[in-house]
């Protein structure tokens, strides 16, 4: 009787434990399923508004700075998505860029302005200021943990030294 008892609790903590990996495999694949289908989406969006106020540039003939912005604006949105994409973490400081630039519009439509008062300009300064100083925060805090701040940093001539061969001049400047 034992025996049946045991090879019974056993066989239910077995089947407990396939139910619990196959609940978290496919809780898994809903979850990056989600995640991709959303990147697809913000991405294509993102690509079909610049690609909007590209042609809306065109049509006017002219581009204004406040449009320029609002393509860097575009532009760090599909950074933002790229890099979540690779490494699925989102990149705060991109966020602070997108509300910069943002801010950046705002402040050439208020020193655009003739009825607007330095007060704004001052506020929105301050606003892209503090927003700075976010990031200057950031960026130290997170020197190691940021994936965006090693993509391509740091990479010199001379770390590669061990695919250089030396030459001939390499030698005689060692003499």
């Amino acid at each position: 009787m034992p025996d049946i008892q045991s090879d019974l609790t056993r066989t239910a903590e077995n089947l407990h434990r396939g139910m619990k990996a196959t609940a978290d495999a496919v809780g898994i694949l809903l979850v990056d399923g989600f995640h991709y289908l959303a990147l697809f989406t913000i991405g294509a969006t993102t690509v079909w508004s610049a690609l909007a106020a590209f042609i809306s540039m065109l049509s006017k003939g002219r581009a204004e700075l406040s449009d320029i912005l609002l393509l860097f604006i575009y532009l760090e949105i599909g950074a933002m998505v790229g890099i979540y994409f690779k490494t699925t973490r989102l990149p705060v400081r991109y966020l602070i860029y997108i509300a910069m630039t943002a801010l950046g519009r705002v402040l050439i439509e208020v020193g655009g302005a003739e009825h607007k008062t330095g007060n704004e300009l001052l506020i929105v300064a301050g606003a892209i200021f503090v927003l700075s100083f976010a990031v200057l925060v950031l960026r130290f805090a997170s020197d190691k943990d940021d994936p965006s701040d090693t993509l391509g940093r740091g990479r010199h001539l001379y770390q590669h030294a061990d695919l250089h061969e030396p030459s001939n001049d390499d030698q005689i400047s060692r003499k």
